[in-house]
């Protein structure tokens, strides 16, 4: 068989076509090996249209060149009255390899920068363009006559090799048709500022989830797949993977639960307690909120994924859930000896001229008790901006008062122990 293909392509066809599309070939990968190091080193454009479509050409610079220099080579050979066909069907081949190649890179971008047709983009373009050459060459027939004679599942009902690659490609064909209608969706939903972010973010995920799901079901339906013989082993292997996917399905639940009440929603400022990860006391923002977990990212820069359960049993405090605005309370004490009034007055003088402090609600120094080493007092004050930090600002405040206290000689008191010693008089 494949000495009979081999036959039926090169057997009337002079070899000096042949020693010319190979040099063709090699000339083309080297002019994208260059065009592609010249890219990598020049600065990126501005624009992102102009972006992509300088990555899309840049891609497209092998085939193009082939498909330029076959047009050279077949006028050249046409010329002499060399009959052209084996050039010819690399002119094809040249063609139909750049239009698959952009239609893949057009359907990746479309899915979106996070999608996995980016890692498999080159694979899939080879498979789709080897599927066209076979066509082309006149392979097809027989690969497919050769591939269907394969039974993969011996018995009453029949199911080749053939069947299962075309089943494959059916699927994958629903399930990119699905992404692209569930991204096209997203970006209509995203632009809905009427609608809060975080219900823009479920409609999203869960569209996402059930088109993406829809078309792998109906792309088996249409492939033609009987699982009716597999409904005892997928019974007990659902049974398991129940099991085994509990906490997994716990979190799925949970993340659309949190999408849905709009508890917590990406740019909150949120705080856990009892939870390791996240420096600071346990404060970050809130990234993304994904089907597992959600993605919370601290002052030192670290991401820390969090279970989305863990969020819905658990105690979370929501900075932003309905106002930015937070009140800091920042205790100290001073000495017996000084006068309160004035200590209270020095509190008040530290927050003025802050520029994350509020003046309305304004701040209020307060006198909280009297206790055993002074009088503790207390300053309140609010911010507005939580997620530009909460410590930074405390740290200022306490540096201001610390500062007006050693100038005008308040005293902050250091708890002391005093021990005596008392000598007996011994009686006769």
């Amino acid at each position: 068989m494949p000495q009979q293909l081999f036959q039926n392509l090169t057997g009337s066809l002079p070899w000096a076509q042949w020693f010319a599309i190979i040099a063709v070939i090699v000339v083309a990968l080297l002019a994208g090996r260059v065009v592609r190091q010249a890219w990598q080193r020049r600065p990126p454009p501005r624009r992102l249209w102009q972006a992509l479509l300088l990555e899309c050409l840049v891609r497209l610079v092998p085939a193009l060149c082939a498909a330029l220099l076959l047009l050279a080579v077949h006028g050249m050979f046409a010329g002499t009255g060399t009959s052209t066909s084996a050039v010819d069907l690399a002119l094809r081949l040249a063609c139909i390899l750049a239009l698959v190649r952009a239609g893949v890179f057009a359907v990746g971008q479309l899915l979106g920068p996070h999608s996995w047709l980016h890692s498999w983009e080159p694979q899939l373009t080879g498979v789709v363009w080897l599927m066209i050459a076979f066509q082309q060459i006149g392979w097809f027939g027989s690969i497919e006559s050769t591939l269907d004679s394969i039974d993969l599942l011996p018995g009453k009902s029949q199911f080749s090799l053939w069947s299962l690659l075309k089943s494959l490609v059916v699927i994958t064909g629903f399930v990119l048709a699905g992404g692209l209608i569930a991204r096209a969706i997203e970006q209509r939903v995203m632009k809905l500022q009427s609608v809060a972010m975080s219900t823009r973010v479920g409609i999203a995920k869960f569209s996402h989830f059930f088109l993406v799901g829809l078309g792998a079901l109906v792309g088996v339906n249409a492939a033609g797949v009987d699982l009716t013989a597999l409904t005892l082993i997928t019974g007990a292997v659902g049974i398991g993977l129940g099991f085994g996917l509990q906490a997994i399905t716990s979190n799925f639940v949970s993340g659309f639960v949190l999408l849905l009440d709009k508890s917590i929603k990406p740019g909150d400022v949120i705080s856990f307690t009892g939870l390791t990860g996240t420096s600071t006391e346990n404060f970050g923002w809130v990234q993304e909120l994904r089907g597992r977990c959600v993605v919370v990212r601290d002052r030192d820069g670290v991401d820390t994924l969090v279970p989305n359960q863990n969020l819905i049993t658990g105690a979370v405090i929501n900075w932003s859930y309905s106002d930015r605005k937070i009140r800091l309370k920042l205790p100290v004490r001073v000495s017996y000896r000084d006068d309160p009034e004035v200590a209270l007055d020095l509190l008040r003088r530290a927050v003025e001229g802050n520029p994350r402090v509020l003046q309305d609600p304004a701040p209020a120094p307060r006198l909280m008790c009297f206790s055993d080493h002074g009088m503790d007092l207390e300053l309140r004050f609010w911010i507005a901006d939580p997620q530009n930090g909460v410590n930074n600002v405390r740290s200022e405040v306490n540096r201001r008062i610390w500062r007006l206290f050693r100038d005008e000689g308040i005293t902050i008191p250091v708890a002391q122990h005093e021990v005596r010693l008392l000598n007996e008089r011994s009686t006769p």
